[in-house]
């Protein structure tokens, strides 16, 4: 049976933006959802979160896992498949960063506590899919671009749709580009 982890990001929570959206469609076709509440979204750790996982996600991740981000959470996505042992079905990043430095949001100064191991990252999926605006305004296409190049991860740049939040719309209740990039993907 496949499963998914949907996982907001810095300031987020399992209720904002596309997520539970997500989750419901995902859930329609047979999809088993965690949507957790990562812990300290206000000030995030990538140890702190990936612990987090690692004791309270309720299933194995393992080959029938997908692993979806966004923003902050989709760097989460990162350090779970390098920490993993086991190789997850596929992974998608919406909206990641490689670091602080373009943004210096004071939110995120914890953030970056594990170092990225791309060889390990790609070692434990054969499909990790980075997904970007030409416009974000706190992600730079190049972060993307950095880290699919990384990764061998697959790049789909969308234009005009800001970080993909409801900041930069009310659509972004939903995210229906998503769930066919997932689809397509994990058929």
């Amino acid at each position: 049976m496949t499963k998914a982890i949907i996982f907001h990001g810095t300031q987020g929570s399992p209720e904002g933006n596309w997520f539970r959206w997500l989750e419901k469609e995902l859930t329609k076709t047979g999809v088993e959802v965690w949507l957790p509440k990562l812990p300290n979204a206000d000030r995030p750790s990538l140890k702190e979160w990936t612990d987090f996982v690692f004791e309270n996600c309720p299933f194995d991740i393992d080959e029938e896992t997908i692993l979806i981000g966004h923003s902050s959470g989709g760097i989460l996505v990162l350090t779970i498949l390098q920490r993993t042992t086991n190789k997850v079905k596929a992974a998608f990043c919406i909206s990641a960063f490689k670091d602080n430095d373009f943004l210096s949001w004071e939110a995120n100064n914890r953030l970056f506590d594990v170092p990225f191991n791309f060889a390990k990252i790609k070692d434990h999926t054969d499909s990790i899919t980075f997904i970007q605006s030409d416009n974000d305004p706190y992600v730079p296409v190049e972060h993307s671009k950095y880290l699919a190049s990384k990764t061998k991860g697959k790049l789909i740049v969308i234009p005009g749709q800001g970080h993909f939040n409801l900041e930069t719309s009310p659509k972004y209740k939903e995210f229906p580009e998503l769930l066919e990039i997932i689809k397509e993907k994990v058929k």
